[in-house]
């Protein structure tokens, strides 16, 4: 396997020369980058004419990891030339959030084989149920296939997020590509770290992802109570106080949903995932230190699995609130994950409205406010 990662600067262009002789149908193009597609609109240009034969796909980010740097407003590339790895890559659209089951049940079908060993999978971020997609994965691929990924993003503004489809930026798709063969060594690893705030309430009502009533009262109402001056932020403030789900299959014992939007109308507040009718659920805020610990100790996780021998490339995907909560200390927790991964681990992603990796249990879930780590390699 070959790993090769460039940088993208609309201004400066290319930090390195793309090289084509890493072009196959065995290449994987990982890119991520910011919510104003126009201005990369040249390197995805270039990536097209650069690997033609490659499964490119990619999404906007509410903030790009390149090695130890976090960047906004640029376009960070991982090409990743497998050997002995078979890729197929699917682009399938999504309408609607209530569309999101069946869209990943869909590419799950188109998948399935005996030899599948892995999906990442990249998201619309904001028309999506990610639960729902993750569940439709889940109700065709079998256990022992490892699903990553993670939903795109648009930083604090939630207005517009793409999906790279046929070389260029679009809105409302679902992307995943499938790795076959016993050679792909997959690893994955996942941490929080946030405190519990106030008591356990009862959801009274709820549709899907859609949050009415907790404890009979107006969900947004007593949402706003807790954030006092900053409830004139949300959606954006509603990231540093995000929902814990009780969740006895999760190691913490909770499930984190973050918020997407609010309608004032009903009082709603509609999250990136289900929010289980009957559900027990808790307040959560960030405590920064756990924070980075917590991304120290995804990384950790996947280091039983790894080779240091051989080449890797690690794909971090950490949620825009730990962003936020994070603010200038946000590129500690990227330096955490790149203390403990092997040396010489190719280290990019980004920043999402949610992310995708299994459970302590092994089944694959959406989380929200957590670090999500993804490392390729081939044996």
């Amino acid at each position: 396997m070959k790993v090769a990662v460039h940088l993208f600067d609309a201004s400066a262009g290319w930090n390195t020369p793309l090289v084509g002789a890493m072009d196959s149908p065995s290449t994987l193009v990982l890119v991520f980058g910011g919510s104003e597609s126009s201005p990369l609109a040249s390197a995805f240009a270039d990536l097209s004419a650069t690997f033609p034969q490659a499964a490119r796909m990619g999404c906007s980010s509410s903030g790009e990891i390149y090695g130890r740097t976090l960047i906004d407003n640029s376009l960070v590339v991982a090409v990743i030339q497998f050997e002995r790895t078979t890729l197929r890559m699917l682009a399938t659209p999504l309408a609607s959030a209530a569309e999101s089951f069946n869209v990943g049940a869909e590419i799950a079908q188109s998948l399935l084989s005996e030899r599948l060993k892995s999906v990442f999978v990249l998201s619309e971020g904001l028309a999506v149920n990610g639960s729902q997609l993750v569940n439709g994965l889940a109700s065709i691929l079998p256990p022992q296939v490892v699903v990553t990924g993670g939903l795109a993003g648009d930083g604090p503004r939630f207005e517009k997020t793409w999906v790279l489809v046929d070389g260029a930026a679009r809105r409302g798709y679902v992307t995943a590509v499938g790795l076959y063969g016993e050679a792909a060594k997959i690893a994955h690893g996942s941490k929080g770290g946030l405190d519990v705030l106030g008591p356990e309430r009862e959801v009274t009502h709820s549709s899907d992802n859609v949050l009415y009533r907790l404890d009979g009262q107006p969900a947004l109402l007593l949402y706003k109570r807790y954030l006092g001056a900053r409830a004139a932020e949300l959606p954006a403030s509603g990231l540093l106080f995000p929902l814990a789900i009780r969740n006895e299959l999760e190691e913490d014992g909770h499930t984190v949903r973050t918020i997407l939007s609010i309608n004032e109308a009903d009082n709603s507040i509609t999250f990136a995932g289900d929010i289980p009718q009957g559900s027990l659920v808790r307040l959560m805020r960030a405590n920064t230190d756990r924070l980075i610990d917590g991304a120290a100790d995804a990384a950790a996780m996947m280091n039983p699995v790894l080779d240091p021998a051989n080449q890797s490339v690690c794909i971090a995907i950490s949620c825009v609130g730990r962003r936020l909560v994070l603010g200038q200390r946000a590129e500690e927790e990227i330096d955490a994950v790149a203390n403990v991964l092997p040396l010489g681990t190719h280290l990019i992603g980004y920043y999402s409205y949610g992310e995708i990796s299994p459970l302590a249990s092994g089944r694959c879930d959406l989380h929200n406010q957590t670090m999500t780590l993804t490392t390729f390699q081939e044996d």
